[in-house]
């Protein structure tokens, strides 16, 4: 038996297992690109006002730093991908980091690779399989979002540049995971280690964009950038990342001879004997596997927020011509541009943060299916408890980095306009007002988790339909009861507008009585149903 036997029969379960989630970040990834692209070309229809967009770009250093340097000014197609060729690239890295962890080491922790490996199963199969399933999808999405842009009417060498950038991205934050997955011992290690890679590696980028250039060379998203397209692309630098990508998969394949089964290489600290008292509840115990990410996320939406802050003074260069002052006008606000940047900015700050709270939610879920739930449920915990638990760690936790995103765009905006005091509380509030909507989704988690467990997945789904509405619903006119579907879009557009505020309260009343119907189906079924 080869170390590669049974990789075929790996790869199969691995695409049944995902025929939900890859179909759908594709498709998300497909629509996003080809709506922005036709977008921009009805807001810049001319070539001197794409000129006069990507100076005014060029020119913001935080602009720069946030979204990457349009190398063509001419071109409608660099205008178009302008904030998706680093975004998008960091997104589809993302989905591969969870593809390759969730086939490598979650199965593994699981103990599942365990059990497959008794039979006629080679000692790399599982690691080739998430690295087989992990490289096609990175390919399905560079080929349909290529496919995507052309049908949009932009050149087919930019297209097709941009499609094999974000594949590439793919393939080393992929080949990253599979490392990351051999030195952690969990998987929530392993993703958290490939995801601050991805951080780190998005930093660099944006301090070379707007200092240094040369170290944009030095990161895997920079690689993207540098291949330039519809900018004359530059087909070479693709060498770059598949050299890092073969190297990186012979890496892991190497560490993996080198620790045991359920192990990993980097050995874990030991603990102390004896649990400390705030560990002696179910709030403490959240709380302490928790606290890690949630930092994560402020510390995040603090720097995003921050260059929000920045960015805003600047944002008539970036809006230079009346109907793109009518679009983020339409998208966010009614009253100054600057507002209505705020509104947008934050109104898409506030639908991310709905991902930390449903995935605390689904996370709960895991647990069960870990049967790490039936043991604390053999104690004098309750249901109602551990998932209230969950639900308030939701609740509350999706507060604190919309505050964060407040704090620092009213700090580094007050900093500007000499107003701190009073930028800082009129942003904070804005950024918090999405926390109805954010809670809505939440519950809508916490309701599928009680009474479907097995559907639970779809919510991703919703939010995937409600990121492309929102995106994209206003400037293709999609019908107003659509629109209203989404619960940000009865949230008002602070701080330019109050309009929409009455229907806070209602937010509210939907998100608990989803929370209600969670709990009451929690308490009914079975444990252990997935």
């Amino acid at each position: 038996m080869g170390t590669l036997s049974g990789t075929r029969e790996l790869i199969r379960l691995a695409f049944h297992r995902d025929r939900v989630r890859i179909p759908l970040w594709t498709l998300v990834c497909v629509v996003t690109t080809a709506g922005a692209a036709a977008a921009t070309a009805d807001l810049y229809p001319s070539e001197q006002e794409r000129i006069v967009f990507a100076e005014g770009v060029n020119a913001v250093p935080a602009l720069v730093a946030f979204y990457g340097r349009i190398y063509d000014p001419s071109s409608l197609g660099a205008a178009a991908v302008l904030k998706l060729t680093g975004f998008g690239a960091a997104l589809v890295a993302l989905l591969v980091i969870f593809t390759v962890v969730r086939h490598t080491r979650a199965e593994e922790e699981a103990g599942r690779l365990e059990l497959v490996g008794a039979g006629a199963l080679g000692r790399h199969a599982a690691l080739a399989a998430g690295l087989v399933v992990a490289a096609t999808t990175s390919l399905a999405i560079g080929v349909l979002t290529a496919v995507g842009l052309i049908v949009a009417g932009l050149p087919a060498a930019g297209s097709l540049a941009l499609g094999l950038g974000w594949m590439l991205a793919g393939w080393v934050f992929g080949a990253i995971a599979a490392v990351t997955a051999q030195l952690s011992r969990t998987a929530r290690l392993a993703t958290g280690g490939a995801a601050s890679v991805l951080g780190v590696t998005y930093l660099v980028r944006a301090v070379g964009d707007s200092g240094p250039e040369w170290l944009s060379w030095f990161s895997p998203i920079g690689w993207v950038q540098q291949i330039r397209p519809f900018a004359g692309e530059r087909w070479w630098v693709a060498l770059i990342p598949v050299a890092v990508t073969l190297h990186l998969a012979l890496a892991a394949v190497r560490l993996s001879d080198r620790r045991d089964m359920g192990a990993g290489v980097l050995a874990e600290r030991p603990g102390p004997a004896r649990a400390g008292r705030s560990l002696y509840g179910t709030g403490g115990l959240l709380w302490r596997l928790n606290r890690s990410t949630l930092l994560a996320w402020t510390s995040v939406y603090l720097v995003l927020g921050l260059v929000l802050g920045n960015l805003a003074n600047g944002i008539g260069r970036f809006l230079d011509n009346p109907k793109a002052e009518r679009l983020i006008t339409a998208l966010g606000g009614q009253q100054a541009l600057t507002d209505a940047f705020f509104a947008a900015e934050l109104g898409i700050s506030g639908v991310i943060a709905a991902v930390y709270a449903m995935s605390v939610v689904v996370r709960l879920h895991n647990e069960e299916q870990a049967l790490h739930v039936e043991q604390l449920l053999a104690t004098p915990v309750t249901r109602t408890r551990l998932l209230a638990g969950y639900v308030l760690l939701a609740v509350a936790g999706s507060a604190i980095p919309l505050a964060a995103a407040g704090l620092g765009a009213g700090l580094s905006s007050g900093l500007q306009t000499g107003r701190p005091g009073a930028d800082i509380g009129r942003l904070t509030a804005a950024a918090l007002v999405q926390l109805p909507a954010v809670w809505v989704l939440a519950g809508l988690a916490c309701a599928m988790f009680g009474l479907l467990p097995r559907r639970l997945g779809a919510v991703w789904a919703v939010l995937a339909a409600i990121v492309v509405v929102g995106e994209f619903g206003v400037v293709f006119g999609v019908p107003q009861a659509i629109l209203n579907l989404s619960p940000f879009t009865h949230l008002p557009s602070l701080p330019g507008s109050t309009d929409g505020i009455t229907a806070l309260p209602w937010l509210v009343l939907l998100a608990a009585g989803l929370i209600a119907l969670g709990m009451a189906g929690f308490r009914r079924r079975d444990i252990g149903t997935s």
